[in-house]
């Protein structure tokens, strides 16, 4: 096995640095989710339940279809 000489080492390490950056500049950063709305609509929904065993079909159709539309709308492409 033979040993590179310092100056191709150090050409070696800034072309990789250089591609590093280059790739993560090049990345799209993720949008951050958020879950909140989900957990609160269905604490809500179990809150109904427990109050209001009667009417918590309804409350429980418009938890879906509210988290339902949340979740199309984060999912969406910016």
């Amino acid at each position: 096995m033979f040993e590179l000489d310092r100056r191709l080492r150090d050409e070696i390490d800034d072309q990789v640095a250089e591609a590093l950056d280059a790739y993560l500049a090049e990345r799209v950063p993720r949008r951050e989710r958020r879950a909140w709305p989900l957990v609160v609509t269905v604490a809500l929904g179990v809150a109904t339940t427990w109050l209001a065993p009667e009417v918590a079909w309804a409350a429980w159709l418009a938890i879906v279809v509210t988290n339902v539309a949340w979740l199309v709308v984060v999912s969406g492409k910016p």
